[in-house]
């Protein structure tokens, strides 16, 4: 957006109860006249609207570019509106689990420099996933997400996350969450295909169809996830036994998250091998259908149950604004 004088404005989209919208209100406003650019825009998000309503109001006042500062669904909800629009989109960590940021590799507690970089940096497109959600009554959604996308025991940790836990205590209370889902956790039936490729038929705790794959404390749930590869990432997940969750968690985090990352590392899997727990699969689309509902989630928020989901990957389609010469590791 140009004001009378051609100045460009900044619009900030802001969930005030995530992060600390006084504090980068300040900062953007400073930011914004030190680069010649018009007084911001502010919104903030409701209750009633995560996000997509506020970004479009920002967009249809020309915004030249928008911030975004809250949780991850915040951040989800804004990127949806964003997507194939061309307009930079800057993401200011604040929240709990921050996962877009981390998989852009951002400095988490540096919100100037993000900030700055609507003015001075660089633009980088990446990829966004869409899942289309069908329920038991028929009903049929499209929703984005930034991260990935999941149905099953997965969306069972999540709602079964207590709120004012994960408050004080961020992304840790999703062990709580796990630590509550895990006992009753039962397999359930899917069809799914990747790609349109051939039918399978399998019982399954969770599956996974992911963007990127990066979680807090240096988890990598889908190791070869890259934001901007145009391609989507599915992990099938199957505890297998009465180890069977051993075996999830040594794959995630012993393998993914510590093998991985040295070249010895990556040889001793490739000589032990990666185990059953977890199957690895990769394309531009993919769908799984139920014969129960079951629950889903995108990004970390509940978004209740499916009989169907199907997710595609639309490459390129965000335009991320990073500090100058950041660069966005491929995966």
């Amino acid at each position: 957006m140009d004001d009378d004088a051609g100045r460009p404005r900044a619009a900030l989209v802001v969930n005030p109860v995530k992060a600390d919208a006084p504090r980068l209100v300040g900062l953007l406003r400073s930011l914004s006249a030190d680069a010649g650019w018009d007084e911001p825009l502010v919104l903030e998000t409701t209750v009633q609207d995560p996000g997509q309503s506020a970004t479009r109001s920002a967009l249809d006042q020309g915004a030249a570019a928008v911030l975004v500062a809250g949780g991850d669904g915040t951040v989800r909800a804004v990127s949806e509106t964003m997507a194939g629009t061309g307009v930079p989109l800057a993401i200011v960590p604040s929240g709990t689990g921050n996962l877009l940021a981390r998989n852009l590799g951002l400095a988490l507690d540096a919100p100037s420099a993000v900030i700055d970089a609507v003015f001075r940096g660089d633009r980088h497109p990446v990829d966004i996933g869409w899942a289309e959600l069908t329920r038991a009554d028929g009903e049929v959604k499209e929703h984005g997400f930034v991260v990935l996308a999941g149905i099953g025991l997965d969306a069972h940790m999540i709602a079964n996350t207590r709120p004012g836990l994960k408050k004080s205590v961020g992304w840790v209370a999703y062990v709580d969450g796990a630590a509550r889902s895990l006992p009753g956790a039962k397999p359930f039936r899917i069809m799914y295909a990747v790609e349109d490729r051939r039918l399978h038929s399998v019982k399954v705790h969770s599956m996974l169809f992911a963007n990127c794959g990066a979680l807090p404390a240096g988890i990598a749930l889908i190791p070869d996830a890259s934001i901007t590869d145009g391609d989507l990432d599915v992990a099938v997940i199957q505890a297998r036994g009465p180890f069977g969750w051993l075996a999830v968690w040594r794959t995630v985090w012993w393998q993914n998250s510590v093998l991985r990352r040295s070249k010895a590392g990556r040889r001793m899997i490739e000589l032990t091998g990666s185990g059953s727990s977890i199957h690895y699969l990769r394309g531009r689309d993919a769908e799984a259908a139920t014969t129960e509902p079951a629950p889903v989630e995108l990004d970390g928020d509940e978004f209740g149950e499916a009989v169907r989901i199907r997710c595609r990957i639309d490459p390129g389609a965000l335009l991320i604004a990073v500090p100058p010469g950041h660069v966005i590791s491929p995966a």
